[in-house]
Parts: C-alpha cells; sequence; structure tokens
C-alpha cells in the first residue's frame, strides 16, 4: 500500500489556506514583518521581523488555549480538502509536533483570552494540541504529541507514517502548531543568541546572522491508497538519529545529518530519483555550514539537486515547521511544480542550484530534513503525483 497525502490545511504570516501560500511565493512574496506592528513601537523586539498569523480571532477561546484552537483550525481545513467523513474520521491518528506546545497564553496574557478555569492543567499540556481535535471532531483514534524541537512536527509525520505501514490505522491527521511570538520565547531565543539581528532573511548567506521567528499551523491528511496509486503525493519514507553532542548547536561537519542522509539515500535506491531537498536551513551560521556539508558528502558532484528553503518565505516556525514545509510542498506538486525561491538569496555552489528541478512524468523524489536543537536529525521523503 502507498501513503498518500490527501489533504492540506495551513496558516501562516503568508495567509490562511494553502492557496494563498502558493500565490505568494510564487510571486516572491514573503510574510516578515517588523514585530512593531504585533508588539508596539516601544517593546524590546520592535525593530526585529518575524512572520505572524494575521487573523488572530481563530486561536481565541474560553475554553481551549490558543495553541490548541489552532490546531483544530488547521485540522478542519485538511480534513475538509480530503472530503472525509464522519465516520472515516472516527478511527484515524491524530499525531501532534510542536516545540513549545500552548506557552503562550500560558505564561503571559493572550488578546481576547477569557480563561475557564476549570480547563486550567489541560490548557498548560503539550497534550491539549490533539485532545481537542480528538474531542471536537470526535475521532477515536490514537493521539499523540511529539516535542522534538524543531523537527517535532516532521517526527509527527514520521510516526503517523509507520501507524499507517503497521496496519494501526488507516488515516492520520498530522498537526504541526508553533506560536513562539510572546517575549517569554524570544527572551531565550535571545540569550542563545540564534534571534537574527540584521535584515540579512538568506540562509546560506556568510552574513547571515540567526533566524526569523514565525508563527504557523499546518496539518496533513495521510491516508493508507492502492499500492499502484500515485496520483497525489506520497510520503516514501521517514528516518532520524541524533548527535549526541551539544544542547544547543550541531557538530560543524554534520556527521549525524550526513549518516542519517546517508541512510535515506540508500533506502530509496528503488524509488524515482532524488530531484530536490527542502532543507531545514534556519538562518544560523552553524547551522548553514553544517548542514552544507552533510549535504556535500552525501549528494553526489555529478548530481543536479535544486534546494528549496522555505523559512525565507514563513519566518522559523519552529516545531511547526516540517508539516509546514512538507505542505507547501505538497500543494505544489499536485501541479507536477516546485516552490520557487527568494529572489536574490545566496545559492551554494554544484551540485546544488535554487532553480526549482522539472519533476519528472513517472514521479520524483524530494527530501525534507529538520533538524531539533538539542542534536536530532529527521528525514522524511516524497514522490510527486504522476502527470498525465
Amino acid at each position: 500500500m502507498n501513503i498518500a497525502i490527501t489533504g492540506i490545511g495551513l496558516t501562516s504570516g503568508l495567509g490562511d489556506g494553502a492557496r494563498a501560500h502558493v500565490d505568494q511565493i510564487s510571486t516572491g512574496q514573503h510574510g516578515l514583518r517588523s514585530l512593531s506592528e504585533l508588539f508596539g513601537a516601544e517593546s524590546d523586539y520592535a525593530s526585529y521581523q518575524a512572520g505572524w498569523i494575521e487573523n488572530r480571532s481563530i486561536m481565541h477561546s474560553r475554553k481551549w488555549a490558543p495553541a490548541s484552537m489552532l490546531s483544530l483550525h488547521v485540522a478542519r481545513e485538511a480534513i475538509a480538502d480530503a472530503g472525509l467523513s464522519d465516520e472515516d474520521l472516527r478511527d484515524a491518528a491524530v499525531i501532534v509536533g510542536s516545540s513549545r506546545g500552548n506557552i503562550a497564553g500560558w505564561v503571559s496574557p493572550w488578546p481576547s483570552r477569557r480563561p475557564f478555569s476549570l480547563m486550567a492543567a489541560s490548557n498548560s499540556m503539550h497534550g491539549e494540541l490533539a485532545s481537542i481535535v480528538s474531542i471536537e471532531l470526535g475521532i477515536r483514534g490514537p493521539w499523540q504529541v511529539i516535542s522534538s524541537g524543531c523537527a517535532a512536527s516532521l517526527d509527527a509525520l514520521g510516526m503517523a507514517w509507520m501507524l499507517l505501514r503497521q496496519g494501526v490505522v488507516k488515516r492520520a491527521v498530522v498537526i504541526g502548531v508553533e506560536l513562539p511570538l510572546i517575549p517569554e520565547v524570544l527572551d531565550v531565543y535571545e540569550q542563545t543568541g540564534v534571534l537574527a539581528k540584521n535584515d540579512v532573511n538568506d540562509p546560506y548567506c556568510p552574513n547571515t546572522a540567526g533566524f526569523f521567528a514565525g508563527e504557523a499551523g499546518a496539518a496533513v491528511v495521510l491516508e493508507l491508497v492502492d499500492e499502484d496509486d500515485f496520483s497525489q503525493t506520497t510520503m516514501t519514507g521517514y528516518w532520524c538519529n541524533s548527535d549526541a553532542q551539544t544542547p544547543v548547536g550541531m557538530p560543524e561537519d554534520g556527521a549525524g545529518l550526513r549518516d542519517c542522509l546517508q541512510r535515506a539515500v540508500s533506502e530509496l535506491d528503488s524509488e524515482p530519483a532524488v530531484v530536490a531537498i527542502c532543507p531545514h536551513a534556519s538562518g544560523t551560521h552553524l547551522h548553514g555550514k553544517a548542514e552544507l556539508a552533510a549535504l556535500r558528502a552525501v549528494i553526489a558532484e555529478d548530481a543536479s539537486i535544486s534546494l528549496h528553503p522555505l523559512k525565507p518565505f514563513t519566518g522559523h516556525t519552529v516545531g511547526a515547521s516540517g508539516v509546514l514545509d512538507t505542505a507547501i510542498l505538497a500543494e505544489f506538486m499536485k501541479k507536477g511544480q516546485l516552490p520557487g525561491n527568494l529572489k536574490g538569496n545566496t545559492c551554494p555552489q554544484a551540485p546544488f542550484s535554487l532553480q526549482p528541478n522539472i519533476l519528472a512524468a513517472d514521479g520524483s523524489t524530494v527530501l525534507k530534513i529538520a533538524v531539533g536543537m538539542g542534536g536530532h536529525n529527521s528525514i522524511i521523503s516524497l514522490r510527486s503525483p504522476t502527470q498525465s
């Protein structure tokens, strides 16, 4: 059986819905703005740029915490896109990835929030991100929340993929959510030195100075389909490992990611050729150097691989970025395309290009990479739909 992406829901600084994201990226528009517009001119972060969800009302509730409401919003979008009935959903899995869960609205006030005291314990739990979807939509299959830093929602995709392959469920709703734009979270990023203090929104530029934080919610529906059905984007693999070295950075030679990537490439030998990679490309100088070292160690010199870093468009949405990037890729791949890159961004040396490769009519393989703070590396592989 194949595992297909049959539904997509997403919202970020680029807008709400898959179509808005494709339109913005296709016209070369990013969603970053001065945080003075969100926090006010007197904020310590007024001069910083970030991407945030414009429609705050989708995250307002007396009962549920803000990130939980965001999880429910994108889940509903993805389920509607997949055309699933209540009966279809009854035994589905719900797997969510988030770095900091419901910290927004818990450690500091959330606009228009009127907390319901009885829900105080639930609102402080990561688990509420998944339980809200289960409860509000009547889904009785297994639910889980993964919190492996910036790799959290890519790992959520991996867990869902494994559940489907093992026959535990026939379909899964996989969600990534993150609301890091509160002073308390930005403070710890600032203390660690990973926030961009200049306007270089270019992860492989020598002058890159950190990442631009972003809010996002994204969801995809994964379903089992016939083994000869390649009419939709399919997920064909998942790999992960750990660096076991440092709580903050990663080895300069990207050794852990290199090993993970090597395993992925070797196990994909029966799949269509890898033509594109959506890297983590956070924007920190160390990460850019280490990730490219890992890619160069594995990808053959005579290969032709297009890179598609999406954080320059959305900001770094931390634990949500894995599903967000996957959803964007899948939406472009529906039409046999890959997303372009932000104009003027630095292109690494060959065999890599920022010019999108052409997807083969009978399918091509695209890799998505995520790296979590603490030394966690994750990769998934996607096969593009066949084009008639």
